[in-house]
């Protein structure tokens, strides 16, 4: 078994607007997106519990073109309020970072710009 953080090229957070964050997740190829997909692990109810958030307002977003998955969110508080403790997003992505992924049989494929509607 593997971490997220192991697998993939490049994992950040930023601000997508005063009222929500986006966690990009860029993994090096095709092979290793498809295990990260496949393995399931990475939805709604981790995000869930995860940022504190209900799970029905997660968006994730499979994007295969570019081996890469898209969570965005709604911010506890809005960018720049006095109890926001991470002005630009960009620490948020540390929770995913020891995420871990299973070794999961390749056998199928995702659909390009699919997103993770479970």
């Amino acid at each position: 078994m593997a971490t997220l953080g192991s697998l993939a090229r490049l994992i950040r957070s930023k601000n997508a607007g005063p009222w929500m964050l986006t966690i990009d997740i860029m993994l090096p190829d095709r092979s290793t997106f498809q295990r990260v997909v496949n393995a399931q692990v990475l939805d709604k109810a981790l995000i869930g519990r995860l940022f504190g958030i209900s799970p029905e307002d997660a968006e994730i977003y499979h994007y295969a073109p570019a081996n890469a998955i898209k969570v965005s969110f709604p911010r506890d508080v809005p960018n720049g309020h006095p109890l926001d403790r991470d002005l630009f997003g960009g620490q948020q992505f540390a929770a995913l970072v020891d995420l871990d992924i299973p070794d999961v049989p390749q056998d199928s494929d995702v659909v390009a710009g699919s997103a993770a509607g479970r």
